[in-house]
């Protein structure tokens, strides 16, 4: 939602005009450069503010298409903040460039299960259990998809 002056009307004092980034408070815009931007993006992230880090962290991998670590800072922040779709469009941009990145496939996974793709969920968890045997929330993820998915086929 942008911001708007009390004064920020035009002629006929109808439609707000809204700011440019310019007079947007100090604490919205992101200072310094753009790995500045990632930290406190994944700071946010950890602290529970992933709605925000959402902001933050899209605003990264505009300027950083191709980094994988703000790709996943990106989709874990979308997941946290129930943006389902968009963590399994990120995760499964990370999986593009790398099929073997545990992590990715296991978020795509519980992201694919959440938007209701149970079969997509099964696969990507059974992958991420297969490449992690030792991560025992993979294998947890990946029996509640299959009881999912069954109780779903009944």
């Amino acid at each position: 939602m942008a911001a708007y002056p009390p004064s920020a009307y035009d002629e006929d004092d109808a439609r707000p005009v809204p700011l440019d980034d310019q007079f947007l408070p100090p604490d919205v815009l992101p200072e310094g450069e753009v790995y500045d931007w990632f930290r406190r993006g994944v700071s946010l992230l950890e602290g529970g503010d992933s709605a925000a880090a959402v902001v933050l962290l899209s605003r990264v991998a505009e300027a950083e298409p191709r980094s994988r670590s703000v790709r996943e800072a990106l989709a874990r922040s979308q997941f946290d903040s129930g943006r389902y779709a968009e963590a399994v469009q990120s995760f499964a941009w990370i999986i593009e460039q790398n099929p073997a990145d545990d992590y990715a496939q296991f978020g795509l996974g519980l992201a694919s299960a959440k938007t209701g793709d149970l079969q997509g969920a099964v696969e990507h968890l059974a992958l991420a259990a297969a490449m992690r045997p030792d991560v025992n929330h993979y294998s947890i993820a990946l029996r509640g998809a299959r009881a999912a998915l069954a109780a779903n086929r009944r």
